[in-house]
């Protein structure tokens, strides 16, 4: 299991056919207790770039954005009923959208875990 990271905080795990999108525990520490998610319909295509979600915090909104270029398969609804979930297990549970990914060149404009280490020191 591939895990890549962005600069702008979020997340990418390749499983199979698909991509698994979140934001990372830095992201999910610097905007605090969230209290809604919102992610685009299934079938939603997507530039490398393009906002999936947004998340509303108490302190702030924020798009989060495509790793990758690809199609939106489905969004995490367990988030609708409880958007903390994102802040307790933001690389986990609390993952965001699932996608299909149309150019795996385009992985190689993400960082891997020391890459991501390196930019949060």
């Amino acid at each position: 299991m591939s895990i890549y990271y962005t600069k702008e905080h979020e997340w990418l795990r390749i499983e199979g056919d698909e991509v698994v999108v979140g934001i990372t525990q830095h992201a999910a520490d610097e905007l605090g207790e969230l209290v809604f998610v919102e992610g685009k319909d299934a079938g939603t295509e997507v530039a490398q770039g393009d906002s999936v979600a947004v998340v509303e915090s108490v302190k702030a909104a924020s798009d989060i954005y495509a790793p990758v270029s690809g199609t939106v398969v489905s969004f995490n609804d367990a988030l609708s009923e409880d958007p903390s979930l994102i802040n307790r297990e933001p690389e986990a549970a609390g993952w965001i959208v699932r996608m299909t990914m149309a150019d795996r060149a385009q992985l190689d404009d993400l960082l891997d875990a020391a890459a991501y280490a390196a930019l949060l020191a």
